[in-house]
């Protein structure tokens, strides 16, 4: 089976890091299979598919249409004049990626497209080959984003199969495209020997250029793309709230996708520790390739998102190294840990809970143990990648069958 995954971003994010651990299980499991992965341009995603001994092809996508979407038409910065503009140069560059896109899938020839965020749904399914089964992998909410939820309504009646990241992602789905629409869940998968509690630590505070820390700190990061709604500034109010010592704080991570308007810079983030009066206590370790490093570098993992996460890839990262993780709790993460139990959990944006999260874990060894041995357990059960792999290629056979009995 050749399958042809399609992807938005050439950077590592939760989506990107979900089709390498798929790519990789595909691999294992069915070695007959010929995966090849089509990116925007080189960078860490088409790095890691070479290691695994999969093919990649680079298409560049146009930067009109890299740098479109839902932000570009909204914001206070967004005038009328820029959403115009914005929406001229994104369609004059949609007909020539589109048809660089079809020419490309018809020379891969592939048996099953495999789509990986909102542009691709599209264009993918647009560009596939006549006869050839295109599966959309959806890591987000469909229903609050007007522009992309009227494109996918329009196109998905040439999905064959649409995958969910979580039930919650999936619920979201049938709402926004209807009860028809052919919508199923599959977690997100785990490199369980990658990330585990024992292995390589990174070096946080050389990385953040801070002078070594105390002995007995407790390191509490947030790891995170620099999306505007994964909880950046409820972080730093959070540890604005609480005692200096003898705790040291790490945003982990870099801006990672093209869209105008969605992400924070690195100037805006170190503007606002600096108005907080954190410069001395936040250290900025940029994208780190070994995220596994990092998880086991830290005491606490914090994943602050304000909005429903879909899933949630740093939580079940941070769950499967045994650390005490503490979770923004809406949307998919919430189907991911138990209060408590695996970890702790707090009302999204609200700093002062976070900040008494952070205390009680940073003040009470025993209970990061217990957690951090519970949560293990957990991501063992929850996200293991042959289970990840196998549910997949049973989508990809299914749709693959149906495909060739219409031909015939």
């Amino acid at each position: 089976m050749r399958i042809a995954f399609l992807s938005v971003s050439g950077g590592m994010g939760g989506s990107e890091a979900s089709l390498v651990e798929l790519v990789r299980g595909v691999r294992r499991l069915c070695p007959g299979a010929e995966p090849v992965v089509v990116v925007p341009r080189e960078g860490p995603l088409g790095a890691r598919v070479r290691e695994l001994g999969a093919e990649v092809r680079v298409l560049p996508m146009p930067e009109a249409l890299a740098t479109f979407g839902e932000w570009s038409l909204r914001g206070a910065s967004s005038t009328i004049a820029r959403r115009g503009a914005a929406l001229v140069g994104a369609a004059g560059a949609i007909a020539s990626y589109q048809r660089a896109l079809g020419s490309l899938l018809a020379t891969l020839s592939p048996d099953v497209i495999h789509t990986n965020g909102f542009k691709l749904h599209v264009f993918g399914t647009r560009a596939a080959p006549s006869g050839v089964p295109v599966v959309w992998h959806i890591h987000e909410y469909v229903s609050r984003r007007p522009l992309t939820r009227r494109l996918l309504r329009y196109h998905v009646s040439r999905a064959s199969a649409i995958v969910a990241n979580s039930r919650s992602v999936a619920e979201d789905l049938s709402s926004a495209l209807g009860a028809g629409a052919p919508v199923t869940s599959i977690y997100n998968a785990v490199n369980l020997d990658e990330f585990s509690p024992v292995g390589a630590i990174a070096d946080l505070d050389a990385r953040a250029d801070l002078p070594a820390a105390e002995p007995e700190t407790i390191r509490v990061g947030l790891v995170a793309t620099f999306a505007r709604w994964k909880g950046h500034e409820t972080f730093l109010r959070a540890i604005s709230r609480m005692r200096p010592a003898p705790i040291r704080a790490y945003i982990v991570g870099g801006p990672l996708y093209d869209t105008a308007g969605s992400q924070y810079t690195l100037e805006d983030l170190r503007s606002m520790t600096e108005a907080m009066g954190l410069s001395n206590r936040v250290g900025f370790t940029g994208f780190v390739e070994r995220s596994s490093d990092v998880m086991r570098a830290l005491d606490v993992v914090v994943h602050a998102s304000t909005e429903p996460e879909p899933f949630g890839l740093v939580i079940a990262e941070g769950l499967a190294c045994g650390r005490a993780v503490l979770v923004s709790a809406a949307g998919g993460a919430v189907e991911l840990v138990e209060h408590d139990v695996d970890a702790l959990t707090f009302p999204p944006g609200d700093a002062d809970a976070l900040a008494r999260a952070i205390e009680r874990c940073a003040g009470d060894a025993p209970l990061r143990a217990r957690l951090g041995a519970t949560a293990r357990r957990t991501a063992v059960r929850r996200f293991d990648p042959d289970v990840f792999a196998r549910e997949f290629l049973a989508v990809y056979e299914r749709v693959s069958h149906r495909a060739r009995t219409v031909m015939s």
